[in-house]
């Protein structure tokens, strides 16, 4: 049964179904084998007896993660959609359940158990589901998982109750009605007074004496457990249920505290590694298909009217709810079809119910396929929420193909110490553009923490949570960079803002310091050194392995667009002035987002007027039959293909209007074949332009770089930036690659917190 049900939930993974959506699926088909049934046959008392058990410990735990003081306090937003929920759903369940025929003959009590099962809200499912979805942290997620708690916390309650009227019993017990009901609710008040006033003074003594970090002592825990067992004890004893006892003692069972937290975490681990596949089977041998009567058209018209009943009148109260509290319909719509999820304790009912007689077989496999449809479309209300909230409010996206035109451009630009200042400094003036609204570039050192660093740091001037490096030779390396920055600043005049910063952190730690920075200084690119640094003779060195591992890492997890320098000489330039052409820089554009961001910036360095900038444009061959067949071996998504295609030309025309056809920038056009004419092409640009702009990848139609990537050195540069950065490439030629800020993350794109309400 584990192995099965964790096979098909593996299965249904892709389609976001909860565990409960398998064990029941699973449970249903073994617990009908007619093996498994001659098993059960000779042990189904003591099934029971293990099945009543872990429903205690379900509604024990329940009881415990809910909060019964919430009826006294004034009704919030998730307990009116709450509320709405189950009354209009009680309502519309009482009214159409009497014409069912689910018993033999009308029963007020089961009619007013079953509208009161049917409003409620398997809350663990439900919480579950929406955390494994990842809108946990939403409004919609806060607020659906609030309202299926409060919702649950009711129903449960309001039977719990009405079992002390109507007990459900097997066997009469032989006394009256009337004192049964005293009995019974006599020692489930006693019980309830016991546990609000004793249980708070016992958990907290024992979690005074046993603090977090030190383990928990044995008789402690035994006088715990002991308090739990004798307190649940007390109404079953005249008669009570013993599983709605465990609830009602749970409630009012401190929720905080080590003790609490043990149980829960224990409870639930048990449930879920032993419980839950004994349950299912059990739900499956009591449904015994062998019993149904699928040839009745009654049959088919409960189950109908029992997931209508449960989707319908949940709809109803909360879109009646989201009109009084201004939600919009929609998401009013979700919440009512979220909170109609049922689960095992609805399942337990069915089950019970027909065990006890009350109900046919038939019946109780219904009310159980009717709970399964409630579960299993859960997960597409969610999609759909998430894809509503993409449309509605969509990822900041920090990238310079998205920046607005009339704001300022803020650039974190990192050295690794003075002798990648001056590259940074002409990376600066020709990235300056027009002066209004101009750059602000925040220059950061990238410093390693090592063990001699960290024993000088001192508490900064700024406050309790800044420290100050006062190593000597950390110190002075700041000092030459900020020398050589603020020179810079001090001459360039308007239009560049230049502000000094410090990631001072492990290599480890880098990436993470990097990306903290650039978010909270909301930049929309990070310029990095590339590890290798040129030698006297024009080639470069091997490179540090630690600041390569930094800037992998930062194209991984970086919030916003992402440059890898590779200075071969961009730092020798004196200085770059707008009196006459200083500069040659071109741009290669073929296709995809990491292209258009280049292209972006490089209309950044267009408006240089010390820059003479060229774009290189690669296009397929369109009349070659080698092209045609390369490009027929790639396994792409036409839609998507097109799509990528209609987004590039639309970016080059916008770009080629801006600046080409008013001669400021010049053009050529490469019509290539395949990746051999595309290598031969750029050994053919080598010493003609001092700065070559690429994107690193990105691109649907691969055909001009297929096979690139096999032989590659460096992958974190791409497939051009890493034939323009390799060892026998031009000296002279330093390369900047770029990559665009890469929006898909937990949410496709969509942070976790957000707001749809």
């Amino acid at each position: 049964m584990v192995v099965l049900c964790n096979v098909t939930h593996f299965l249904l993974r892709p389609f976001s179904q909860p565990r409960i959506t398998s064990d029941t699926i699973i449970g249903m088909l073994i617990g009908n084998l007619g093996i498994v049934h001659s098993l059960i046959d000779k042990s189904a008392q003591t099934l029971r007896f293990i099945i009543d058990f872990g429903m205690i410990c379900y509604m024990l735990v329940l009881g415990i993660e809910m909060d019964p003081y919430v009826l006294f306090k004034v009704p919030t937003r998730d307990a009116k959609v709450a509320y709405a929920g189950m009354l209009s759903t009680f309502l519309l369940a009482c009214f159409l359940t009497p014409f069912l025929n689910h018993t033999h003959g009308f029963k007020i009590h089961f009619t007013l158990t079953l509208s009161t099962a049917l409003s409620g809200t398997a809350s663990p499912v439900l919480t579950r589901i929406i955390t494994n979805c990842k809108i946990g942290k939403s409004d919609i997620g806060r607020l659906v998982i609030a309202a299926g708690i409060h919702s649950d916390f009711i129903t449960t309650l309001l039977i719990s109750i009405g079992y002390i009227v109507w007990p459900n019993r097997e066997k009469p017990s032989g006394k009256s009605r009337l004192q049964e009901g005293i009995e019974m609710s006599s020692a489930l008040v006693l019980q309830t007074v016991i546990t609000a006033k004793v249980s708070p003074i016992i958990m907290n003594w024992v979690n005074n004496e046993n603090p977090e970090g030190k383990p928990m002592k044995g008789s402690h825990l035994v006088l715990s457990l002991a308090f739990m067992g004798l307190v649940c004890c007390c109404s079953p004893a005249y008669g009570y249920s013993p599983i709605l006892s465990a609830f009602m003692a749970g409630i009012f069972l401190p929720s905080e505290g080590r003790v609490s937290k043990w149980v829960i975490n224990k409870v639930n681990y048990l449930l879920t590694t032993i419980f839950y596949p004994i349950f299912f089977i059990w739900m499956g041998f009591e449904a015994d298909f062998r019993e149904f009567q699928p040839g009745q058209i009654g049959t088919w018209t409960r189950l109908v009217l029992l997931f209508v009943i449960t989707t319908a009148g949940k709809v109803t109260g909360t879109v009646i709810s989201g009109v009084m509290l201004g939600f919009h319909w929609p998401e009013s719509v979700a919440l009512g079809l979220l909170l109609s999820t049922k689960g095992h304790y609805q399942i337990y009912l069915a089950i019970a119910a027909r065990t006890a007689g009350t109900t046919s077989t038939t019946t109780s496999i219904v009310m159980v396929i009717a709970i399964f449809f409630t579960v299993v479309h859960t997960p597409s209300v969610v999609a759909h929420i998430i894809k509503r909230a993409r449309k509605r409010a969509p990822t900041h996206r920090m990238a310079l193909e998205w920046l607005d035109p009339s704001k300022e451009l803020r650039i974190l630009v990192c050295v690794n110490g003075p002798q990648n200042a001056s590259a940074a400094i002409n990376f600066m003036e020709i990235s300056r553009g027009a002066a209004d609204p101009g750059i602000e570039v925040y220059v950061t050192d990238m410093i390693e923490l090592t063990d001699q660093i960290a024993a000088t740091l001192v508490q900064g001037d700024d406050g309790v949570n800044t420290l100050a490096v006062t190593d000597e030779s950390v110190t002075d390396l700041r000092e030459q960079v900020t020398t050589a920055v603020q020179a810079y600043a001090d001459m360039s005049g308007d239009g560049v803002t230049v502000k000094r910063m410090l990631a001072l952190s492990t290599i480890n730690g880098m990436p993470q310091e990097i990306c903290n920075l650039a978010e909270n200084l909301m930049v929309a690119l990070i310029i990095l050194p590339f590890h290798k640094s040129q030698r006297a003779d024009g080639r470069l060195d091997a490179g540090h392995s630690g600041f390569r591992y930094v800037n992998r890492k930062v194209l991984r997890s970086s919030p916003c667009s992402v440059g890898i320098l590779v200075d071969r000489g961009l730092g020798l330039i004196e200085k770059i002035s707008g009196a006459h052409v200083s500069l040659n820089v071109a741009v290669i554009f073929i296709g995809g987002k990491d292209d258009r961001e280049a292209l972006a910036y490089a209309g950044h360095v267009a408006r240089h007027p010390g820059v003479k900038l060229t774009v290189i444009r690669f296009l397929v061959d369109a009349n070659s039959e080698n092209a045609s067949r390369r490009a027929g071996n790639n396994r792409v998504k036409i839609a998507e293909q097109e799509e990528e295609m209609k987004l590039d030309d639309e970016c080059f025309a916008q770009f080629y209007g801006r600046h080409v056809a008013g001669g400021h920038v010049a053009y050529m056009e490469k019509h290539l074949i395949n990746s051999s004419e595309t290598y031969s092409t750029l050994r053919s640009l080598e010493g003609q332009y001092a700065l070559i702009i690429v994107g690193r990848g990105g691109r649907v139609n691969s055909v001009l770089t297929v096979g690139m990537n096999d032989w590659q050195q460096c992958p974190e540069l791409g497939p051009i930036g890493d034939v323009l950065s390799g060892s026998d490439f031009s000296v002279k030629t330093s390369v900047l690659i770029i990559q665009q800020h890469n929006v898909k993350g937990k949410l496709d794109g969509l942070e976790d917190d957000f707001s749809i309400m």
